[in-house]
């Protein structure tokens, strides 16, 4: 009203909407009210809600996977906010590690360790520095468009030196508990990232691939001409072979190939991998595999021939040798395979602390040591390998295998097991403190917690967290050279001290040649060791980290540990989710969170994981632009997802949403405010919301729709408060088909006042109360188009500031709680039997191809239960209105209509099941009484001759006896559980010819919407029909019902000359029908004052602009004034004045041009003074050329209005807006309270003294005044 000052305080609701477009206003009026911000400080001082945000990556472009994450958590947050809670939204950024050195080393060309000495640590640390926020600007573009709220201003980097020290401050206590040490350890290797990987990094990427197969004999020491046999697909690791293992419970077998005499030593139950037929071979001996212990072989290579002496090159025994695969005697390279190190350490082969057997370098190839291949990258040597073992006759067989192998997860190469030294926490020994903290927390869905993740936690083992890399977090220890003494340092300021530097960052460059002192007299200068932190460390410790704990932010961390919420995806139980977890279980013996949410991962419609590459999904910027955020949201929730399964997405899905959830809805708020302004235009009655007079409505709908509306309002509580997203997004989703089309299309006469004005304010009133509710509830799922609606539907509230106090925003109220008066859960059950009768009726028809325009005799409904009948009979007229039948008959004897239940088999699916028994079956099931399939249909099982039949594998229908079966012929059956009706779907010549009626008031009805006409227009609607067509006698004898169901004038015959608004012909039952619609000139306003009144003299004390909207027709168009300062010296913007003229015309939805002449030839482009432009001229898309010019007012508005003043300020009201449209006079004071931003009710003077209140009804004589407030 401020800025518009429309008649009606509401905005009108164009027909259509462009839904991304309305999100992109939105996105600028959170701009401008800094709504994130407002609202984090409206509930400052409430319980906290803690949130932690996992970082992502910036070094890629967010993904549906993403969005599926970020939709989770600022719903939950949102909700969290709107249930009192204060709820800060830090986004955190993973700035270290592989992902953004790797994207270094593809740039740069670096493929080893040498290459970035070369190049110097300062220097490849800058360039990771470069590029690490690469793409933070896209992810808080697409994030906000999202509507996702979080603060992005407060945000926290892994490379901020506070964020690090914390990481320092961590390691240390767990370095202090005894949890850091340092070894050896076969562990994934990434020859790509030259650096080892975690057991849970290496999980991440598992692909089959195909790989070389091979046998290759071990002559024996003691018998040349016996060989024992091993079986590898890692042929790259035989030249570091240092024993043989086999299983010592096994039997073994000496073996000879009949076709090259050859023998062999391999187990008994792997015969099949050397020969393919027992005619192949000849056993010669058998013995469990015990026996060949110590036995000695000659190698394939003489590299390593030193380990002879330490007992290498023997048969060793080991229970993990297996007969599932290969010839049950396995090759040991103890670096290159954890169980090989193990057990060539037990054997004393190798020790703990010497030189591993490990002749490959960090990029992945030979080194000197191995002559043959020295240089050659190992999986690429393997063919070479192979060929050199075949020339040497070591080759028994060569073949391929499929197996799913690891990849790395960033490079996508495949990953080496190879030991290297490496600093460890002790996992192992806190196993059972893991599980135990991981019971205390609550996770959705259950099963992830209780099967996946408790799983990887019984099987933990010790975790690396160092890397031999560059860009991250530097391990702070300072050691001697034989690791005799080491020092570590947990904050910036013990290093300051010890080192006599300041220290700035903590950074490799910043911290490598630091040197502390010894605490060992005469001992050397400690130094760094050279490994970081892995990049899993810093994000699992993030929870201390964002806080600078301990160091600052003491009291608000411990306040807020562990979180409240998280919320990421399945992939992160063994990552995120995990490191979390022992972090805080080794630092506090606590879980890091109460409340988890899994969400499931997002594929494209081919089921395979989304690709760039293959392109096989939209973008996600298109399917915004195309549907909105709000859409894309709810597809994501309201999917399988959220549950922890996959989802296939499907544009199709998103724009379901549109069709299916959002237009209805939006519909129905349109529907509201357009009988909003249709009272006050047509009844003279302003329609504002009173909370008093929902329990004062009688109509049995009413208290349905708001019975309904309170109980699933504690549903979404109880269900949030479990964080069920899966169940609440269904059931909201329900909820809008259930108003939309059962309480709205129910309800539609007395909402347009067709039952009169009391009625119709009831109705208004619930379905106002419906629709502000479910703006309120739903807004946490629906950001962007709650708060449209919220914006207009707002205005309609007496007290404003009694739903909180600011309500500028919908996201700044509390969601309401159930109100109990309210519930009346037995009209709900009345109801939902009611609309199971419909729904039944509504079916019998589609399948005999019934529309529900035809009117159809008789409904009759069947059921034991009199309480059904009851609440049915009770509720007749909404039945025989909805499925348009003439009369509804209730029983409860069934045998009164000679109808009983039969059953038939579903052959499909009892065929497999029954076999030889089928035919005795089938007619047993033909001959089930109707008593026995009552009770089937109560308890869903049967047991026919032996089998137990389920409700899937029997036919059940409804049939007439016999006997009846001719005077029944009229009556289709159907039933559900205990409830069976029957419908006459035989209609008379009447009801058929009141069908056809029916279908010309529809399409007249189609006309008047394409016609952009509100209901509340006047017109004249002419029907031009074929002489003597039957069409036209049907016409002519529904004449009455026609005219009543239009509510508009309606004359058989042409317009003649009148100039018509709109027309169409339209073909029925073979004749055309022309039907033309004629616009009534409008009639002066009941105020008794007429826009053609003369205008005052004086102008407004203020700065306006006269509107002329130029249409297709001299009728439609129409002029308007717009203030642009209100009050005095606060000037409105020109983005706003030309958004507030599309309101104030209703132009929202269309392509507008504006000029500053009658000709039409100044466009508007730029900047415009309105200082001195007195009149725009508005065209849109339709517009005539000839349309009538409409002539301005000289310097003086075109509108009436009224000058206000209060405490020295000076405003202006306009009493008419467009021109022609009234304001109400008892709405003056609300206005002018509106206008100066009053708390408190105010009075109207008509003097300056204050002296005279206003008490004038005729608004023509205040015109050009002035009043005082």
């Amino acid at each position: 009203i401020l800025l518009l000052n429309r008649v009606v305080m509401v905005s009108p609701v164009p027909t259509n909407i462009s839904f991304p477009d309305e999100e992109v206003r939105i996105l600028q009026l959170w701009k401008e009210i800094d709504a994130f911000r407002t609202s984090v400080k409206l509930n400052k001082g409430k319980p906290v809600f803690t949130f932690y945000d996992g970082p992502p990556f910036a070094t890629g472009l967010p993904h549906y996977g993403h969005i599926v994450a970020g939709t989770i958590k600022d719903t939950v947050t949102r909700y969290a906010h709107m249930t009192g809670h204060h709820v800060v939204r830090r986004f955190g950024w993973d700035c270290h590690g592989l992902p953004v050195e790797y994207e270094i080393d593809k740039t740069h060309n670096i493929s080893g360790p040498e290459d970035v000495e070369k190049l110097g640590i300062k220097n490849y640390n800058d360039l990771c520095r470069g590029i690490v926020m690469r793409y933070s600007s896209e992810w808080e573009r697409i994030v906000t468009r999202v509507g996702r709220w979080i603060d992005f201003d407060n945000d926290y980097k892994t490379m901020y030196p506070w964020f690090m020290e914390t990481i320092w401050w961590v390691f240390g206590q767990l370095y202090s508990k005894g949890f850091v040490y340092r070894g050896f350890k076969v562990m994934p290797y990434s020859t790509a990232c030259n650096t080892p990987l975690s057991n849970f990094e290496a999980n991440l990427n598992y692909k089959d691939v195909v790989d070389p197969a091979v046998i290759v004999s071990f002559p024996l020491v003691s018998d040349p001409g016996v060989s024992l046999v091993a079986w590898t697909t890692t042929p790259w690791t035989l030249p570091s072979n240092l024993a043989l293992c086999v299983n010592p419970n096994h039997t073994y077998v000496k073996v000879q190939n009949v076709s090259t005499k050859s023998v062999y030593i391999m187990m008994k139950n792997c015969l099949s991998a050397l020969f393919k037929d027992e005619s192949e071979y000849k056993i010669l001996d058998e013995f469990l595999g015990k026996t060949l212990e110590g036995t000695e072989y000659v190698p394939l290579f003489d590299y390593f021939k030193q380990f002879k002496s330490r007992g290498a090159f023997r048969v060793v025994l080991d229970g993990y040798v297996s007969d599932e695969a290969g010839v049950g005697v396995v090759h040991q390279a103890p670096y290159f395979g954890a169980d090989d190190y193990r057990i060539c350490l037990s054997y004393g082969i190798i020790k703990k602390d010497e030189k591993p057997v490990c002749p490959v370098d960090p990029s992945g190839k030979f080194t000197a040591e191995v002559t043959h291949f020295a240089g050659q990258y190992v999986k690429d040597a393997d063919s070479n390998i192979c060929k050199h073992l075949k020339s040497l006759g070591r080759l028994v067989n060569q073949s391929q295998v499929k197996h799913s192998y690891p990849f790395c997860w960033r490079s996508d190469t495949p990953l080496l097991y190879k030991a290297i030294p490496c600093w460890f926490i002790r996992v192992e020994p806190i196993v059972e403190r893991l599980l135990k903290n991981n019971s205390a927390t609550y996770w959705v869905p259950d099963h992830v917690k209780e099967g996946r993740f408790a799983n990887w936690l019984e099987n933990a083992h010790d975790w690396a967290i160092s890397r031999n890399r560059y860009w991250g977090t530097p391990m702070p220890l300072w050691c001697n050279s034989d690791f005799s003494e080491v020092r570590c340092i947990t904050s910036i300021a013990e290093l300051e001290k010890l080192s006599g530097r300041k220290i700035t960052d903590l950074h490799r460059e910043f911290v490598d040649d630091i040197q502390i002192p010894s605490c060992k007299p005469g001992g050397e200068p400690l130094k760094r060791v050279s490994e970081v932190f892995d990049c899993w460390f810093e994000s699992g410790s993030m929870p201390y980290a964002q806080q600078h704990f301990p160091f600052e932010h003491k009291k608000e961390f411990e306040e807020g540990f562990p979180a409240d919420f998280i919320a990421e995806g399945i992939d992160q139980t063994r990552g995120w989710f995990y490191t979390l977890l022992i972090v805080s279980t080794a630092l506090f013996d606590k879980p890091p969170f109460k409340n988890l949410i899994v969400n499931g991962l997002v594929l494209g419609p081919d089921g395979q994981k989304l690709s760039k590459r293959k392109k096989n999904y939209p973008p996600p910027d298109d399917i915004v632009n195309n549907y909105g955020a709000d859409a894309l949201r709810l597809y994501l929730i309201n999917s399988p997802v959220v549950r922890a399964d996959d989802l296939r997405f499907r544009e199709d899905g998103v724009k379901s949403v549109l069709k299916d959830v959002f237009l209805p809805w939006y519909n129905a708020y349109r529907f509201l405010i357009q009988n909003v302004e249709r009272l006050k235009t047509e009844d003279k009655t302003d329609f504002m919301f009173s909370e008093d007079l929902l329990t004062r409505s009688e109509n049995v709908m009413d208290k349905w729709i708001l019975s309904f509306t309170q109980s699933l309002i504690q549903f979404v509580h109880d269900e949030m408060a479990a964080y069920r997203l899966y169940t609440v997004v269904p059931r909201l989703v329900k909820f809008i088909d259930t108003l939309t089309n059962w309480y709205v299309r129910m309800n539609r006469r007395r909402v347009r006042g067709q039952e009169g004005i009391p009625e119709c304010m009831l109705a208004l009133n619930t379905l106002f109360s419906c629709l502000f509710d479910m703006v309120r509830f739903m807004a946490p799922f629906i950001p962007f188009l709650t708060e449209h609606m919220y914006q207009n539907l707002r205005k309609l509230l007496k007290n404003p500031e009694a739903i909180g106090p600011d309500t500028r925003s919908v996201h700044f109220l509390t969601i309401p709680r159930s109100s109990t008066a309210l519930i009346d859960t037995s009209i709900e059950l009345a109801v939902a039997r009611m609309q199971n009768v419909i729904d039944m009726g509504r079916l019998v028809r589609e399948r005999n191809t019934l529309p529900i325009k035809y009117p159809l005799h008789e409904i009759i409904v069947i059921n034991s239960d009199q309480s059904c009948l009851d609440d049915v009979e009770n509720l007749k007229s909404y039945v025989t209105e909805e499925l348009n039948v003439k009369n509804l008959v209730t029983s409860s004897d069934k045998e009164k209509y000679k109808v009983c239940y039969k059953a038939l088999p579903n052959l499909k699916a009892l065929g497999s099941k029954l076999k030889k028994d089928m035919k005795k079956v089938t007619e047993t099931i033909k001959g089930l009484s109707d008593q026995e399939l009552m009770k089937f249909k109560e308890t869903g099982r049967i047991e026919v001759c032996g089998h137990t039949l389920s409700e899937d594998e029997l036919i059940v229908n409804i049939q007439f006896d016999d006997s009846v079966k001719e005077k029944f012929s009229r009556y289709e059956t159907l039933s559900t559980g205990d409830l069976m009706i029957l419908l006459d779907v035989t209609p008379s010549q009447e009801m058929l010819d009141e069908g056809v009626a029916r279908e010309v008031v529809n399409r007249i009805q189609k006309l008047r919407k394409t016609g952009y006409l509100n209901p509340y227009d006047e017109i004249t609607v002419y029907l031009q029909l074929e002489n003597d067509s039957k069409l036209s006698k049907v016409v002519q004898s529904n004449f009455e019902m026609v005219s009543t169901s239009v509510k508009q004038d309606c004359v058989v015959g042409s317009p003649g000359e009148k100039e018509i608004h709109c027309s169409e012909v339209f073909t029925l039952h073979g004749s055309d029908m022309k039907v033309s619609i004629v616009k009534k000139t409008p009639s002066a306003s009941s105020n008794s004052v007429s826009s053609s009144g003369d205008m005052p003299n004086s102008k407004p004390s203020l700065g306006f602009v006269n509107v002329h909207y130029l249409c297709k027709s001299s009728q439609e168009s129409f002029q308007a004034t717009l203030i642009t300062e209100n009050p005095q010296g606060q000037s409105i913007p020109q983005e706003q004045i030309i958004s507030n003229v599309k309101d104030l015309l209703n132009l929202s939805s269309m392509h507008v041009t504006f000029y500053l002449d009658r000709d039409r030839k100044q466009v508007v482009k730029g900047s415009v003074d309105f200082s001195k432009t007195r009149d725009l001229y508005v065209s849109s898309e339709g517009s005539s050329s000839e349309a009538r010019e409409l002539s301005g007012n000289g310097d003086k508005p075109v509108c009436h209005f009224v000058n206000v003043s209060h405490a020295g300020k000076v405003g202006c009201l306009l009493l008419e807006n467009p021109k022609g449209r009234w304001v109400d006079p008892e709405r003056l004071p609300s206005y002018c309270r509106n206008l100066f931003h009053l708390k408190s009710s105010c009075t109207v003077f008509t003097d300056d003294k204050l002296t005279a209140p206003l008490n004038e009804s005729n608004l023509k004589n205040l015109s050009g005044r002035t009043v005082y407030v």
